[in-house]
Order: structure tokens, then sequence, then C-alpha cells
């Protein structure tokens, strides 16, 4: 928008061009900063008269590019961008600022009039402003193109990922599946009701996981959007972890790891999606199972840090992480060098920190070389 003034032309006029030295207001929707804005407006509106310029007025809120393009730490700003060189007033004191500025600008912008008159040149002056917004558009262009290009990459890890995954309840319910049949085709054989009932339970969990797990993949070739579809209910950690610490203990006892659990009774529920924060534990436990030598420890805890979250806490006794690499092994694709002749795809942990961030959550391991590791994650406190 432009501020007017009793001599101000249409946008396209040759009277609005002509003018030599051009200003833009940056300004901001906060209450708190508007009477400011209005004085600053105010006394612009009175410069005007004394020698006209162009001021154009603009919404941070709606050219946040164009904040980026000047740098600018503060609002509301002033910023000269004709003539040269480029100057940028901001703070409380804007107004003082300008005052002190005012007349080197007034006469900066009459000696260009005097030079292009002179050498009867034609004006060039909204060049400046045509430029900025060609930057601008190319920036924006730009980072349509990275957001693009982001949510390719991240569909093709889902893919790989999901359909990794599909592999651990495949097992777990042909597993099932196999030893009800067993003992059908062993008539000798009278299984106990409870754990008939167990492995019919365990398969259904399985395949419930893996239509979950195939709706995803469906989604992600379809989807382009660098999130997931979440589907949040209250729910209970203690509960999930030790439905998911059974699935694990036949594991761990052939390793002979010592499990140790510190879950408090009273933990509250979290607001989260039950199969995707699943799949972040399963993940944790697995990496944690597969890094622990024999005879190692596993430490599973939650802490009710604050009223707003809970943090869960998957710790090993294995080799552990180098520190340069911590950050580094949340990246997709990222592996440690010995882990290249393992199988996997190396986007475990990277599926694990865009479910918890879709949660608004954080996930950060703490770690150190031939000391373990502990991988943590926080996740919002149900109300």
């Amino acid at each position: 928008m432009l501020i007017p003034n009793s001599s101000q032309a249409e946008p396209n006029s040759n009277s609005r061009s002509s003018k030599s030295l051009q200003l833009l207001l940056f300004v901001d929707e906060r209450p708190s900063s508007q009477e400011h804005i209005k004085r600053i407006q105010s006394h612009l509106r009175s410069l005007q008269i004394e020698y006209p310029f162009e001021l154009e007025a603009i919404n941070v809120g709606e050219h946040p590019d164009l904040v980026e393009h000047f740098r600018l730490i503060a609002t509301p700003a002033l910023v000269k961008i004709h003539p040269q060189p480029r100057q940028i007033l901001a703070g409380s004191d804007l107004i003082d600022q300008l005052k002190q500025y005012w007349n080197q600008w007034k006469y900066d912008a009459q000696t260009q009039e005097r030079d292009r008159a002179e050498n009867s040149a034609e004006p060039e002056i909204r060049y400046s402003l045509d430029k900025i917004r060609f930057r601008d558009e190319i920036f924006r262009l730009k980072k349509e193109k990275e957001e693009l290009l982001e949510q390719l990459q991240f569909k093709d890890q889902i893919l790989a990922m999901l359909a990794h995954d599909l592999r651990s309840p495949l097992t777990a319910a042909s597993i099932a599946v196999e030893t009800i049949e067993l003992t059908q085709n062993q008539p000798d054989v009278v299984p106990r009701r409870d754990f008939a009932q167990q492995l019919c339970r365990q398969a259904r969990t399985q395949l419930r996981l893996m239509n979950r797990m195939i709706t995803d993949i469906l989604q992600a070739s379809r989807g382009n959007q660098s999130q997931f579809q979440l589907h949040c209910h209250p729910l209970s950690l203690s509960d999930l972890c030790e439905a998911i610490l059974a699935e694990f203990r036949e594991r761990m006892k052939r390793k002979a790891l010592v499990l140790e659990i510190d879950i408090p009774q009273d933990l509250p529920k979290v607001y989260a999606d039950k199969e995707l924060i699943r799949q972040v534990l399963l993940n944790l436990l697995d990496n944690a199972l597969k890094y622990t030598p024999e005879c190692g420890t596993i430490n599973v805890s939650i802490l009710h840090r604050t009223s707003q979250k809970v943090q869960v806490s998957v710790c090993d006794t294995g080799p552990g992480i180098p520190e340069e690499k911590r950050d580094r092994v949340f990246e997709g694709h990222f592996r440690l060098k010995r882990d290249e002749a393992q199988e996997g795809y190396g986007l475990g942990l990277a599926l694990c920190r865009k479910v918890i961030q879709s949660h608004f959550g954080q996930i950060w391991v703490d770690s150190a070389s031939d000391c373990g590791s502990c991988f943590h994650f926080t996740l919002p406190v149900y109300r």
C-alpha cells in the first residue's frame, strides 16, 4: 500500500516514477506497535510536503521474503532504497534517526535529479523497486523448489522405510499363525486356551499394524506433503510400552540382556497417534537390541517432565555414537561406517524424527563412544 500525499499520482504514472527518493516502510499488525507506526507515518507525510518522495508501506506478515531480503531484525523499519547507498532505520527512536538523516537523504536525491537533468537521461528510478520484486519472485520460486524436492525425498524415504518395516509384523503374524497351525495338526498336543487366545491377539495386532502401514504407503505414494496423516487420541504410554516390550522379551533372552523398566504408575496420558508412536518405540528398541552386546542392559524409562510434556527414554550399553555424528544419525540415509555392511536403509531414525516432530515433540540422543546411547523423545500431555 502507498501512503498518499497531495502530489502523488497513480502507481504507474510518470509523476510517481520521477521521484528521486524512494523509501519502504515495513510495518506489522501488533497492537502494541500501532501508535508508533501512526507517528512515523504522520512524520513522513509532513516530510513529503517539504520534499516529495515515493513511500511504500509493506506488511511484514504478507511479505516475509522482503524481510529476509533486507535482513530486517525489528519493525517498524524504514529502508531507503534509492538513491544508493541503501540505508535501514529501525527501533523505538526511528523518527529521531530519520530527523538525523533527512537532510542528507534529500541532498543526495536532489543531486541525482540535477545530474539526470544535465545528462538529459530518462528516469530509471523504478528499476530499483522492480529489481527488488524480481528478486523477491526468484527467492519465492527457489523456496518452492526446495520444498518440492524435500517432499519428494521424504516420500521416497517413507515408501522405502514402510516397505522395509512391513517385515517385522509380517514375521510376527506368520509365527503366530504357524504355531496355531502346528498345534492343530498334532492331535496329541492340546494347547492351553489362554495361549491360543494370546496367539490370536498377536496375529490380529500385527495384521492391523500391517494394514495401517500399507495405508501409509498408499498415502505417501499419492501425497505431496512432508507430513503424516495423524490420528491422535489419548494414549497410555505405559500400556503401549508393556505390549511392545512383551514382543522383545524372547529376543532379549536369547542375548541374555537385562531389561530395566522405570515407568511411574501415575503417568498422564499423551495425545498421539498410537501406531506411529509404536513405530518409534519399535525402531528405538530394535536398535538398542541390535547394538547392545550379550549380557548388556537396556533401560526404558518415562518421565513426566512438565505439565505439558512426557519424556520417553530408551538407553543401551552398546558402542555409542561419536559426538560429531549425533545430529546426523537423524538424517535420511545416513549410516555410521560400522553399519554399512548391515541390513537396512538408514531411514529408521529419520522416520522417528518426522513422527515426533509431527506431534510437536523433540527427539535427541545422548551418547559417547563405548558408553552406550540414550535416545529421548517428548510428547504432549493429553488435557
